[in-house]
């Protein structure tokens, strides 16, 4: 493992952790919608730095999948807080 990579993954690992806490701490539902995509994208970032660094292509499909998750997981929580407040309206 180079050290690049090594310092990588602890910033991102803090990151990450301090996103887990907001998911779990979080006082309304958006609020843990971003930090679910906050936390994609870290993982994305990660698997990038590490393709990147290691001079490969395998891993694009899986970014691909998790690009994708995250769209349409933002998407899914937007339509069903919108349909709540139209319902609370």
């Amino acid at each position: 493992m180079t050290p690049l990579l090594l310092v990588i993954i602890i910033v991102f690992g803090i990151a990450a952790i301090l996103t887990i806490y907001r998911i779990v701490r979080g006082p309304s539902i958006l609020d843990r919608a971003v930090a679910s995509d906050v936390l994609l994208t870290e993982v994305l970032c990660v698997l990038g730095a590490e393709m990147a660094i290691n001079d490969h292509t395998r891993s694009l499909p899986v970014l691909l999948i998790i690009a994708a998750v995250g769209v349409f997981g933002s998407i899914s929580v937007a339509r069903y807080v919108a349909r709540r407040d139209n319902q609370t309206s």
